[in-house]
């Protein structure tokens, strides 16, 4: 069978695997969940909010550091970086490591979604299946995506959602026919959801129809969504850093055991995902938390239930990024939702408020709404955002303004935010592959494998006899000059000592440093190849010495063989 037709077969069996990875994983999460908080009777019980998140975020911890043993947080990032860093390579115990981890830090109410994780699983069978039948890096990346896609669309029962998230968020320069096994993978992980989870949208909803006047609080909902997005991804990597600081896991653990359990207790809907209390919103019927929080009287007056949602807004951030920080497994992208969500309908209703009128706007619709205004900006993946809220609530009516909405939220986060939030860290260290094409090539081109070591190296104090013997023994017209611990002192070039070559008489008066030149910059050995191509530009070089942080020489790097290497790379991932 030809690579290319196997790809075929493999995406189907990526996308069935994936597709009980996610059933595996929501039965999972549910199973814990109902056991802990099935039996609760009366008000009393809900002071165990307090210590479950924690308890989870606990098992999680040990079950990462001591039977793990790897890093598995963040994973739509760690995909991103395994396509970029490690020729789409993932570990195999990520297939199920995400999803044992995830499901006790969501099943015991870590404030987190199990998007992310499930995406990592289904990359991490799509690599490995690739990698174990011995593909190509281009069609191994091609299967990495087909898991991730069906990942999302089998939690999502949402295929296009899968098929559009894989091409805007994860993969670049993908051709057309490469389309075939993403479809093949979504539509298959997105019938073995159907199959072993109903065939209930995940968000059914009441909507109300379009109406062109309210094009206008659209519009203003984009912008929110969009400053949103901003506190959102700046608020979420600061208090990641801040927390990264404390050393001690344990401790790290503590706090953010007893800040999430205080949040949670004030706040009930930052429990687990939250999904749950999104219905209400969507179907317009009142929520109530009465005996469940201290707070439940804001929810008594008109003004005091905006407040309450805002604070919701603001504090899942924080619990969102306690839980990660401490040790929990689980994403962005549900709590993305949720915040999206209590945005649409912070705005809805305070217009109602203001105009007097409970239906000045639908509250519903700009629920709906605002989840994919700021998928759009914090993910900056604003055709996944329309097409996936569309798929997963069954709201095709509301496609203009999903459209609009999404379209100003991702064109007001990018005025100020040029990454999304999995991408902003990696892209800031000149990892990331782009859609650029140029980019991309340079990013998958590797400094080690571009070094060449055959230059024959001279002493600054060697005379022209010793440099004759060297040339004569040497293929290369350039000779680094090295001190006593093999530093690089600078060059001799064949053109510059030609002339004297054929003086016999005064070689011993004639040395290297008579005719040494400094290199007009460094290459350091793990530097980024935008990186050294800027220096070969500023420098106007064709070759450019290689040397570790201290000088230590190494060898030497050339244009001419970087451009040969760039075509050959491109040339591999532009082929159908």
């Amino acid at each position: 069978m030809s690579e290319k037709h196997l790809l075929l077969v493999l995406s189907l069996v990526v996308g069935i695997l994936s597709g009980f990875s996610v059933v595996i994983l929501e039965k999972l999460i549910s199973l814990i969940h109902n056991s802990l908080t099935s039996w609760f009777t009366n008000a009393s019980d809900n002071f165990l909010y307090l210590v479950y998140p924690g308890i989870g975020m606990l098992l999680s911890l040990l079950f990462v550091r001591y039977i793990i043993k790897d890093n598995i947080s963040h994973g739509v990032t760690k995909v991103l970086l395994a396509v970029s860093k490690n020729e789409s390579r993932i570990r195999p115990h990520n297939m199920w490591s995400s999803i044992v981890a995830s499901s006790f830090t969501i099943g015991f109410g870590g404030s987190v979604g199990a998007e992310a994780p499930i995406v990592y699983a289904g990359a991490a069978i799509g690599s490995n299946f690739a990698r174990y039948m011995k593909m190509s890096y281009r069609n191994m990346t091609i299967l990495l995506g087909c898991g991730a896609g069906a990942a999302i669309a089998g939690i999502f029962k949402a295929p296009l959602a899968g098929v559009l998230f894989t091409l805007e968020i994860l993969l670049f320069n993908i051709s057309m026919t490469s389309m075939m096994p993403l479809l093949i993978s979504t539509v298959s992980a997105t019938v073995i959801s159907y199959i072993f989870m109903g065939d209930s949208l995940p968000f059914m909803c009441n909507l109300s129809a379009f109406q062109l006047g309210n094009i206008p609080y659209y519009i203003l909902l984009g912008i929110f969504c969009g400053g949103l997005s901003l506190y959102f991804t700046r608020t979420t990597i600061w208090l990641e850093d801040k927390i990264g600081s404390i050393k001690n896991v344990f401790a790290k653990w503590a706090l953010c055991a007893a800040s999430l359990g205080l949040l949670i207790f004030l706040f009930p809907p930052l429990y687990g995902e939250g999904y749950g209390d999104l219905k209400p919103l969507l179907n317009g019927y009142p929520s109530s938390f009465q005996g469940e929080t201290i707070l439940s009287f804001m929810l008594d007056k008109p003004w005091l239930v905006v407040g309450f949602f805002v604070l919701i807004l603001i504090l899942k951030v924080f619990s969102m990024t306690f839980t990660n920080a401490g040790g929990g497994v689980g994403g962005t992208f549900g709590p993305t939702l949720f915040v999206g969500a209590i945005g649409g309908f912070v705005l809805a209703r305070s217009f109602n408020l203001i105009s007097g009128s409970p239906s000045f706007v639908p509250e519903a619709n700009f629920v709906l709404v605002g989840m994919a205004g700021l998928m759009a900006g914090v993910m900056q993946a604003p055709m996944t955002a329309i097409f996936l809220i569309a798929e997963i609530s069954g709201g095709y009516e509301l496609l203009i303004p999903l459209i609009i909405t999404s379209a100003i939220a991702f064109g007001t986060t990018r005025l100020f935010e040029q990454y999304s939030i999995y991408s902003k860290r990696i892209a800031k260290k000149g990892e990331l592959l782009t859609h650029d094409s140029d980019q991309a090539v340079l990013t998958l081109l590797k400094m080690t494998d571009l070094i060449e070591k055959d230059f024959s190296p001279l002493s600054i104090e060697d005379d022209m006899r010793t440099i004759v013997k060297v040339v004569s023994e040497s293929s290369r017209n350039i000779f680094p000059v090295l001190d006593s611990r093999s530093h690089f002192q600078g060059y001799v070039s064949l053109e510059d000592i030609r002339k004297d070559m054929f003086r016999v008489d005064g070689y011993e008066k004639r040395h290297v440093f008579n005719y040494m030149r400094s290199a007009p910059d460094y290459v350091y050995e793990d530097e980024k190849m935008d990186s050294v191509m800027r220096k070969f530009e500023k420098t106007d070089a064709w070759n450019l010495p290689v040397v570790k942080r201290d000088r230590t020489y190494i060898g030497f790097v050339s244009k001419s063989k970087i451009f040969s290497a760039y075509r050959k790379e491109l040339k591999v991932l532009s082929q159908d």
